[in-house]
């Protein structure tokens, strides 16, 4: 499964707004969640050798820059309702956090420090790829 754009079902009433994370939203066991926030300029720029992640914008907006060996992608999360999945493997940088931004990570296992490619080039090298288009 490659990176993706999945939708958070969600209801609006009267009474506000409510989106549900339940196991059939995300294509993984939830083992770990964490937020981001307060970002000043940038994070991640790392790849997980095994664990998926599932971002959510809770608040404002963030870019998201994503590498998976063969291509680059670009997405631009804004909206709660919407949720970007990241398979293993996929080098990651989290960008241009709009102030008052806050994301939401549901990861599929729990904190690694051994799990992540930290070097860009040690990741190419782990998919195998010379250089990306």
């Amino acid at each position: 499964m490659q990176s993706q754009i999945i939708e958070v079902p969600s209801f609006s009433g009267d009474r506000g707004n409510l989106a549900v994370i339940e196991s059939n939203v995300v294509p993984f066991a939830i083992r770990r969640v964490f937020y981001i926030w307060g970002v000043p300029v940038w994070r991640g720029g790392h790849a997980l050798k095994t664990c998926e992640q599932f971002l959510v914008p809770l608040a404002g907006s963030l870019k998201v820059a994503v590498v998976d060996g063969m291509s680059r992608k670009h997405y631009h999360l804004n909206t709660p309702t919407h949720g970007l999945y990241l398979p293993p493997l996929t080098w990651r940088v989290l960008h241009d956090f709009e102030p008052g931004s806050v994301c939401l990570v549901l990861a599929s296992e729990p904190y690694d420090a051994d799990g992540y490619y930290h070097r860009f080039v040690d990741f190419l090298e782990a998919v195998n790829a010379d250089s990306v288009s």
